[in-house]
């Protein structure tokens, strides 16, 4: 465990599952919320997106893990699969949250992760959230369609980072440029591609996600009507599989939703976490 200088966390640290060391940064403490990212990032982008949900939501414990071939978190050759992905997932889920109840949430790859983990541990995981979840497939998926455009691109900005937040946003301005040199950007040159790309490679799950019986607690799906990534269509279907989930479609927002609609955001993910908390103390 080491001290982090990053204002978001309290402490970073590293927990080693099957040989791979996992980095995981957490904050707070309470009830465990188990964040995942989406591919070619690293943990501060949802936790960029979230941290400030819990600066007027006490009682929560974050984590914030590193998928495996992004951030600090390795992805060695036994890792071939996203299979091998979720095993470590559960495997760092025991040893750092253990038999507690816990919150899972997730975006894009992430919510495909998050959507299984909820799956196969419905008894001990009390919520879901997706953020513009991606799954084995999608359909209906929008073309990239640039809604604002606003920014001047600073000098230190190269033509690689450039095109990769024109791709991702919807909605440029000087702040959402902002959000991405901090908390997207500073990920992308960590990722480990050879290694992504034979996870990949094998992406659909043994166990398909909401293959078993109806999940029973509060869900929380956001949709960005402008993903070209995700797309809203894919994300609806989930609905029929999740019975006390509340379903929204953000307009002015693409796969980038979390950074081009925070308020919207912040107030859907607090209203869930609250029916979260009431589901709980009733059962």
């Amino acid at each position: 465990m080491y001290e982090s200088h990053d204002p978001l966390y309290t402490v970073r640290m590293e927990c080693t599952v099957s040989g791979v060391p996992v980095h995981f940064a957490e904050n707070g403490s309470g009830t465990p919320v188990f964040a995942l990212h989406g591919a070619g990032v690293d943990h501060r982008e949802i936790a960029g997106a979230l941290e400030p949900i819990f600066c007027n939501v006490s009682g929560f414990r974050r984590l914030y893990p590193d998928l495996p071939g992004m951030g600090r978190t390795p992805a060695p050759e036994a890792v071939a699969s996203n299979d091998d992905v979720l095993d470590t997932l559960h495997g760092l889920i025991d040893s750092v949250i253990g038999d507690e109840p816990f919150l899972v949430i997730g975006h894009s790859y992430g919510g495909y992760l998050a959507r299984a983990i909820a799956d196969e541990r419905s008894d001990q995981a009390i919520g879901l959230g997706l953020i513009c979840p991606v799954g084995a497939k999608t359909r209906d998926v929008p073309t990239h369609e640039v809604l604002a455009s606003e920014v001047d691109m600073p000098g230190d900005v190269g033509p690689d980072l450039e095109a990769s937040y024109r791709s991702y946003f919807v909605v440029q301005t000087a702040e959402t440029l902002r959000r991405f040199r901090e908390y997207t950007a500073p990920a992308m040159s960590l990722v480990d591609e050879p290694g992504l790309g034979r996870i990949f490679s094998h992406w659909e799950l043994r166990d398909p996600p909401e293959s078993a019986k109806a999940y029973p607690h509060p869900v929380l799906i956001l949709a960005g009507r402008q993903d070209a990534t995700a797309g809203h269509a894919g994300p609806w279907d989930l609905v029929r599989h999740y019975p006390r989930a509340t379903f929204a479609v953000v307009d002015r927002a693409g796969h980038a939703l979390m950074h081009e609609q925070p308020g919207i955001l912040q107030a859907l993910v607090a209203e869930w976490l609250m029916r979260v908390r009431e589901h709980s103390a009733r059962q």
